[in-house]
């Protein structure tokens, strides 16, 4: 039996139905560690907390001695790889996640209003005119994104069977155009905007009112990142 409790419960991971999703915009994530021993000492420590050993255990399963092992869950010496491989084994966990609280460089893109760089991508059509507003390139999230704000004028060809991996999104901000993405057709005005997957043939079909301006934000698997 269902108590209020659990409806209310439910209720929280739903919306309408479906499923809410996992990732909290909002969450407030733990400051990485500037300091390299620090990083690492917090790692040890918190993997041996998790398996609820003490650091006597550790000691005995690594033969690295207790005033090391203090040392070095402290911050207060910089252990050398064959101890690192001594405590990923012992502690089940691999040699990289030492370093995952390590401050990395986290990059950011401002360009101010049309100052885009114009380019032309692969593919580019005639009169279709790209603006790339930013791009970071070997960033810490697996994937490419390219945000594009394109332009379209009455020398603009209609082509509408693009085809590139990855995932795109339109948000119409000027004019109007008939869009196509497979075998269905948006008519995209102000303020729409379309999501999928770019792999099938996409691209404006009807030029309805011109100019017609919209963001195309692309994205892709960052090659090398996740092999």
């Amino acid at each position: 039996m269902k108590t209020k409790r659990d409806a209310t419960k439910q209720e929280d991971h739903t919306h309408g139905g479906r499923p809410a999703f996992t990732q909290d915009p909002h969450a407030v994530r733990e400051p990485k560690e500037n300091n390299l021993e620090i990083a690492i000492g917090h790692e040890v420590r918190a993997f041996r907390k998790k398996l609820g050993i003490t650091v006597t255990d550790l000691a005995a399963a690594t033969g690295i001695s207790l005033g090391m092992l203090s040392k070095i869950e402290n911050g207060n010496i910089s252990p050398s790889l064959t101890t690192l491989q001594s405590l990923s084994r012992a502690l089940g966990m691999p040699l990289t996640a030492f370093f995952r609280r390590y401050e990395e460089p986290r990059n950011a893109v401002f360009v101010k209003a049309g100052q885009g760089i114009e380019l032309e991508r692969r593919g580019t059509r005639a009169g279709h005119q790209y603006n790339l507003l930013g791009h970071i390139d070997n960033n810490t999230s697996g994937v490419i994104v390219e945000p594009y704000l394109i332009t379209l004028t009455a020398d603009s060809d209609v082509f509408p069977t693009f085809q590139h991996e990855g995932m795109e999104f339109l948000y119409m901000l000027e004019g109007e155009v008939v869009y196509r993405h497979g075998d269905q057709l948006f008519p995209m005005q102000p303020g729409d905007s379309l999501f999928f997957d770019a792999d099938a043939p996409h691209g404006p079909e009807v030029l309805v009112k011109l100019p017609s301006r919209y963001l195309s934000i692309i994205t892709y698997p960052q090659v090398g990142k996740n092999d």
